[in-house]
C-alpha cells in the first residue's frame, strides 16, 4: 500500500514541476515567398486531340514524362529514364520489384 501512495504523490509532483517548467522556444514563421521565385514543381501540359489525350510532365522546364491515353485502349507512358532525349514506352509506371514482407503483429 505504502509503494503505490508514493508512486501516486510521485506522479503528482511531477506534473506539477512539468507545469511550471518554460516551454519549448517558438519557431520565427518562414519566410514570405516570392510570386516571381521559381519553385520546383511539375508543370503539367494538357493536349486534347480527337483520337487521344497527352500529358507533357515538365520541371524546370525539361520534359521527363509523356503519358498518352488513347480513346480506346489503356493509357501508355513514355519515360525519358537516362536524361538523353530519348524516350522509351511504358505500360505502367510500376517497376515491378516486390519486396517480401510479412505480418510482424496484428491485433
Amino acid at each position: 500500500m505504502r509503494l503505490i501512495t508514493t508512486l501516486f504523490l510521485s506522479g503528482l509532483c511531477s506534473a506539477a514541476f512539468a507545469a511550471d517548467a518554460p516551454g519549448p522556444a517558438s519557431v520565427p514563421p518562414p519566410p514570405p515567398m516570392d510570386a516571381n521565385e521559381a519553385v520546383d514543381e511539375p508543370q503539367v501540359t494538357i493536349t486534347k486531340e480527337v483520337e487521344q489525350t497527352v500529358e507533357e510532365f515538365r520541371v524546370g522546364g525539361r520534359l521527363y514524362m509523356i503519358k498518352i491515353t488513347p480513346k480506346i485502349g489503356k493509357p501508355y507512358y513514355l519515360v525519358d529514364d537516362r536524361g538523353d532525349g530519348k524516350f522509351a514506352r511504358q505500360e505502367s509506371l510500376d517497376s515491378g520489384f516486390r519486396p517480401p514482407r510479412w505480418v510482424l503483429h496484428s491485433f
